[in-house]
């Protein structure tokens, strides 16, 4: 008899007549065309139900080492399969069994079955990562495996203060993930922080680290990230060793570290395989080019629209020569030069490879050149959305940058409306709402605001390793 299920989580017993928890999986598993139901029966007329997720396992083994050793089973040594596979009791661990990619075993006669654990489903192997490759240091990144990810991360730290804490998340996807932190070295509130929201996670789909992200970042609304992602093994081990958490989701090549500081999204990660003093300049132009990403065009348009006599006679003189006849007030050109741009770089993002880049730069400089000889734009719009856009790639993260990208077109309107003053009003609600931002409740800019000497060591600058214990 079949009994309706409204889930695979149904607690139903396994029945001792086989044929029983055949139809009942046939009906769990319907419309299911790789889920495997095969009966089978050995020599000594022994029945026995094989069920599998065709592609999650290895169809060799299978073939030629399990399903021999079933058909070899009689009365006297059908106990053997205890000792070496897993027993369950319950037909919702056949389900979820299957699922996860084992092989479930089945008997007439008894009422529990056997997990054998076959899983060999295609991954990515390890590579190099794409959004954060270094020209020194490991090569390694994250892949989907949850397995892979976690022995990466061992191999860096070989000790027992590593700890891999396991969670299962989403009641329909029911996600693997793992809590990552170093014993005697983690802050404690950031540690029990994390835990607690975790366990708050109510939802009935997880497919990548972002979903984790949305359901436990302080505060959901703001355009700035709180939580830091990394492709690189070798991050997320100097993470630990500073105190900090670190999440793995199965099937997603980023892992989440948190607290994450303003400051921690100029860090390359390379910072830490180069020479202190040059790195501590670079971090220096990176916080310089990235300022001028999101204030350059505003400050340009305000200054030029209200407040001339604050640019040298001769410059602004060019300036007013490049505009004359021009039929758009500056900040209508530079929006328009701005939005042409961030379009070009998505479309740059979203083509072909082997074309995207050729595509977005030439066009660019195609659609900038038209556009000043046609007379819709003056020249030294080109040359400051193009200096913005340099800037802009400056950012080691990408989720840092986006905020910017979307903050300079408010700051771009408010210089055009109100002037410098309109820019300034703008710096001051950026820097309220920084102040403002906590992340596991660490202040977002630590060790700036509040000031912490002692952190100063690896924040706008790196010293020397000797002096970062």
């Amino acid at each position: 008899m079949i009994t309706s299920t409204t889930s695979p989580q149904t607690n139903l017993p396994i029945s001792q007549v086989l044929s029983e928890n055949e139809d009942q999986l046939k009906y769990e598993f319907r419309n299911c065309s790789d889920i495997q139901i095969r009966a089978l029966q050995s020599p000594a007329s022994l029945n026995c139900l094989v069920v599998y997720t065709d592609g999650l396992i290895d169809a060799k083994l299978l073939e030629q080492v399990l399903i021999p050793s079933i058909s070899s089973l009689n009365s006297t040594n059908r106990d053997d399969l205890a000792f070496k596979y897993k027993e369950i009791v319950d037909l919702s661990e056949v389900t979820e069994g299957v699922l996860e990619g084992k092989v479930v075993i089945l008997l007439e006669g008894q009422s529990f079955g056997f997990l054998a654990e076959l899983s060999d489903y295609k991954q990515r192997s390890v590579e190099e990562p794409t959004t954060e490759a270094s020209i020194r240091g490991p090569r390694e990144g994250f892949t989907e495996s949850l397995r892979t990810n976690t022995s990466l991360i061992r191999r860096k730290i070989k000790s027992t203060q590593l700890k891999f804490q396991a969670y299962e998340i989403g009641t329909t996807t029911k996600t693997p993930m793992v809590l990552v932190y170093m014993e005697g070295y983690v802050i404690p509130e950031v540690l029990a922080e994390a835990r607690k929201r975790i366990n708050n996670i109510h939802t009935d789909r997880i497919f990548d680290s972002a979903y984790v992200e949305e359901f436990i970042e302080d505060h959901p609304m703001s355009v700035f990230p709180q939580i830091l992602n990394t492709e690189r093994p070798d991050t997320v081990a100097a993470s630990l060793m500073e105190g900090k958490v670190a999440l793995i989701v199965d099937g997603s090549p980023n892992a989440l570290i948190i607290p994450m500081t303003f400051w921690s999204g100029f860090q390359s990660a390379e910072d830490h395989y180069e020479r202190f003093i040059y790195v501590s300049a670079v971090r220096c132009l990176r916080i310089l080019l990235v300022f001028l990403s999101i204030f350059l065009p505003s400050v340009y348009v305000a200054l030029t629209t209200f407040h001339p006599q604050m640019i040298p006679l001769n410059l602004m003189m060019s300036i007013a020569a490049s505009r004359e006849g021009l039929p758009f007030p500056t900040v209508v050109e530079t929006l328009l030069m701005e939005m042409m741009f961030e379009g070009l770089r998505e479309a740059g993002l979203r083509l072909p490879k082997a074309i995207g880049s050729a595509v977005s730069i030439v066009g660019a400089l195609v659609i900038g050149e038209a556009a000043v000889q046609a007379g819709f734009i003056s020249a030294p719009i080109v040359m400051i959305v193009a200096g913005t856009g340099i800037a802009s790639f400056a950012f080691p993260r990408y989720s840092l940058a986006l905020p910017f990208r979307l903050l300079r077109f408010p700051m771009l309107i408010a210089g055009g409306l109100l002037g410098i003053y309109g820019v300034a009003m703008g710096i001051v609600f950026i820097l309220i709402h920084l102040v403002t931002l906590n992340s596991f409740g660490v202040p977002y800019l630590k060790p700036i605001a509040p000031f912490t000497r002692k952190q100063w060591k690896d924040t706008l600058i790196r010293m020397h390793h000797r002096f970062m214990k």
